[in-house]
């Protein structure tokens, strides 16, 4: 099944490369990788990273607390190799937010995130197991997008695979009808 799971996830990069390649915000400070972004803007360290967290999603705990205008996340892992996928994983995607390079293909609220990137705050705190991530918003819109999105990643944490497969598939997600 992770096999299936893992050609239906390049299968959707490449689509998402061809259909969706990464915009650029000419105001934003650009940050080099040194693999360079690949299907969808990410990098292929970003989608080894994917697939290792997919595949152990079971050893990753995730909590969320709303807070005024958006989220409180945390996210962490005893295994202290998971720990640190998370703390290079938050990281490079405030990075790729920063840079304006969208990685659209997991979630159906990232596009949003990306297109408002500017529009919100978000702060990021490494734990000895993992990281805490506040995210908060003064457009009650972009707050729904951060909080709708809190709610895939923890699917995400507590299905794996068939809830990336689910966001790709559905409404919204690169596979599916698209929102006019």
């Amino acid at each position: 099944m992770v096999g299936a799971g893992g050609g239906l996830l390049a299968m959707g990069y490449t689509l998402c490369g061809i259909i969706g390649a990464p915009r650029l915000n000419p105001l934003s400070i650009s940050v080099a990788h040194a693999d360079g972004p690949g299907f969808g803007g990410a990098t292929s360290m970003d989608m080894s990273m994917y697939m290792e967290m997919f595949s152990r999603h079971n050893e990753i705990r995730r909590s969320v607390e709303e807070v005024p205008g958006g989220v409180r996340t945390t996210t962490e892992s005893d295994s202290p190799d998971l720990a640190d996928l998370l703390h290079q994983h938050v990281p490079s995607m405030y990075s790729h937010l920063d840079q304006g390079g969208e990685i659209m293909c997991m979630s159906q609220s990232l596009p949003t995130l990306f297109r408002r990137a500017s529009d919100y705050h978000r702060q990021i705190t490494l734990t000895p197991t993992g990281v805490v991530a506040v995210e908060i918003a003064d457009d009650p819109n972009l707050t729904q997008a951060i909080r709708a999105h809190a709610r895939e990643v923890s699917g995400f944490v507590a299905d794996g695979m068939p809830a990336m497969m689910q966001g790709m598939m559905g409404p919204g997600g690169m596979m599916g009808p698209q929102p006019r």
